[in-house]
């Protein structure tokens, strides 16, 4: 399927799950990644969801990282540019939700993208082969090409696709997916 076929069919998949899916799913995922080998770097991207699209809840994760000590990132949109300015979250950070319902960072102490380590990527589907299908604006296109992380990691409710037909040299790949019941590394 093109990446249009797959962002109508996984918007609507999404739309369908049911706020107590959204929570169980978002903890899944969470208690997927506790057990992977990436929690030895020191800068973490992480977005925060727009809720009323049932993106994935990344609460959790929040709190893993904030339990083991991690320097957390994120993000303001500029959607002039279809940049991110990147704000390290501290516990005077103070948030405001945009036109889109993203809630972002007011002002903070602002990280370059090349001090991030791993990135938690939202995303509406991937393919076995990492491309991820996200909303077409290609902010994290361009911020994944500026940082390099070390581990891009997509955050999914859904299985892969077998392939995302219109993938480009533009589109970055991830480094591994995390869905509610399995964590898929790519290139392996």
């Amino acid at each position: 399927m093109t990446k249009n076929e797959l962002r109508k069919k996984y918007k609507k998949q999404r739309a369908s799950l049911a706020t107590q899916e959204v929570e169980e799913k978002s903890l899944a995922i969470a208690n997927m990644l506790l057990n992977q080998d990436i929690w030895g770097y020191s800068y973490y991207h992480i977005f925060l969801p727009i809720t009323h699209l049932n993106e994935v809840n990344t609460e959790y994760i929040l709190h893993i990282l904030q339990g083991k000590d991690k320097h957390i990132v994120v993000s303001k949109t500029d959607f002039d540019s279809h940049t991110l300015t990147h704000f390290l979250l501290t516990d005077q950070t103070r948030f405001e939700k945009n036109k889109w319902g993203i809630p972002e960072p007011i002002g903070g102490i602002e990280i370059a993208p090349s001090c991030i380590d791993v990135v938690f990527v939202p995303l509406l589907v991937v393919d076995k082969q990492g491309n991820r299908v996200g909303y077409g604006k290609g902010f994290y296109d361009r911020f994944l090409q500026q940082a390099a992380p070390k581990k891009a990691i997509g955050l999914s409710f859904f299985p892969l696709e077998d392939q995302v037909l219109d993938a480009d040299s533009h589109d970055y790949p991830l480094t591994s997916c995390c869905l509610p019941d399995k964590y898929v590394v790519f290139g392996k």
